[in-house]
């Protein structure tokens, strides 16, 4: 397939894609939309940054412009789970723009904000429904949400769900649907748990493998710098000394660290912002809004924050903590070199996460280049980083010791039983310390975040 246009798509789908600029699908695009169309289920491993997501909306779209009819009320014909409200906000973006042309009704459910305007606008029906899974439940246990009549459920970052603790959720909404339904089922990884479950949603798949046009390991340039724990902060202000660290996601395990981080990081003179489950709805927004704008040079974030920011030009990822379980090493080092573009992703390994270390090596079968600054503060960033990015346009542990770490099964397990679910017994993430306050309906975008969709 060369372009969009022969593809088979409803001509108010292919202008809305014209308005925007695009003529050629990307692999995952040109791959899954045949069959999306055909009406099979999809098993799709890839990363954002593939252009996954109107992998699935378009060939969706046209089948809501084939067959015209309105939802039943309370209801939706399309469910999107997606693991975060910022995921969540840009996959209901892309179906009103590639949907523009064909007056759909898109809703979206997530946590952080007042219930009553969803409830509302879940009312009459609608034709897309983009949710969080634990929202979701609340609306299905207060009865304003009815599954019954859903035609096609797509299960987006379906690792990312595993790594938050959503699968007992996902079951519970997938018990509320009819079996006369299209799946699609999108991973960026399949530990076993998830292709436990993609065995039992799918229905004789399509399957779909796609890696970005430079795939992560060979785009990014990586290093690990082997620190003690109390020289971290100070080895990370050395690095925003150099000024091609210019748009940099710095990563914490948890929430109170990324707090901690980022007040050292504004101490320094570096502007900065954090973003976590504790932040607002609002405070995230103005966080995002802001990185992206290039006001503030740095971003510190949680994992589980950092889902679904999909923001070109961020030159550096710095893993101030290395991540529990390795697959979301993938994902975060992900974060740069979007688009085909170059990054530098720079990980600190003080001695308790050597294991988390090996573990990531194992993971992406290839050892990362390290250098030991473990008696010596003041990082070599030519050591550091051994090229310049290239432009382009285009829930929380504190410390632990060698005897509770245990072994990467065990530390899923963990993850998997212990984490909240996001949007339910902490009310949508209030800030500590602070009383719970609802913030309206989400803030619409008025376009794209980035040039692969």
């Amino acid at each position: 397939m060369t372009n969009f246009s022969e593809l088979g798509l409803a001509a108010p789908i292919l202008k809305a894609l014209q308005d925007e600029g695009y003529t050629e699908p990307t692999p995952i695009q040109a791959k899954a939309i045949p069959g999306v169309l055909a009406g099979q289920d999809l098993l799709g491993i890839a990363q954002t940054g593939t252009g996954k997501t109107a992998a699935f909306a378009l060939p969706i779209l046209h089948r809501l412009a084939a067959d015209r009819r309105p939802a039943q009320r309370k209801g939706c014909r399309v469910l999107v789970l997606s693991p975060t409200r910022e995921l969540a906000s840009q996959i209901a973006d892309s179906f009103r723009t590639y949907g523009r042309h064909l007056g759909v009704t898109v809703a979206v459910v997530f946590g952080g904000v007042g219930h009553r305007p969803q409830i509302q606008a879940l009312a009459r029906g609608v034709d897309v429904l983009v949710a969080t899974p634990g929202r979701l439940l609340d609306h299905i246990m207060g009865r304003s949400i009815v599954l019954s009549g859903t035609e096609v459920f797509v299960l987006d970052e379906a690792d990312q769900m595993l790594d938050l603790g959503f699968l007992p959720a996902i079951r519970r909404v997938v018990a509320q649907l009819t079996s006369k339904r299209q799946n699609l089922f999108f991973s960026a990884t399949m530990p076993r748990e998830i292709g436990k479950l993609a065995d039992d949603l799918l229905r004789d798949p399509v399957r779909i493998a796609v890696t970005p046009p430079a795939s992560t390991v060979d785009s990014v340039t990586q290093r690990v710098l082997h620190i003690e724990s109390q020289n971290k902060r100070a080895l990370l202000v050395e690095l925003f000394g150099n000024p091609q660290m210019s748009r940099a996601l710095v990563f914490t395990r948890t929430k109170r660290g990324a707090d901690k981080v980022a007040r050292h990081l504004e101490a320094a003179g570096i502007s900065v912002a954090a973003i976590h489950g504790n932040k607002s709805q609002s405070q995230r927004e103005r966080a995002l809004d802001a990185f992206r704008a290039a006001k503030i040079r740095a971003l510190v974030a949680t994992d589980i924050a950092a889902r679904g920011i999909d923001i070109d030009q961020v030159t550096h990822v710095v893993n101030f903590e290395l991540p529990d379980v390795p697959e979301s090493y993938v994902h975060r080092i992900g974060r740069t070199a979007r688009a085909g573009a170059a990054g530098i992703a720079i990980s600190f390994c003080d001695a308790e996460e050597r294991e988390l270390l090996r573990d990531i090596e194992r993971v992406t079968r290839r050892p990362i280049p390290a250098e030991d600054r473990r008696h010596d503060t003041r990082p070599s960033l030519a050591a550091a980083e051994r090229r310049p990015p290239a432009r382009s346009i285009a829930s929380g542990r504190g410390g632990r010791t060698t005897d509770d770490r245990g072994s990467r099964q065990e530390r899923q397990q963990r993850a998997f039983h212990t984490r909240q679910p996001q949007g339910r017994k902490n009310g949508g993430f209030r800030s500590a310390g602070a009383p719970a306050r609802h913030n309206g309906a989400p803030k619409q975008s008025s376009g794209r975040t980035g040039s692969s969709f």
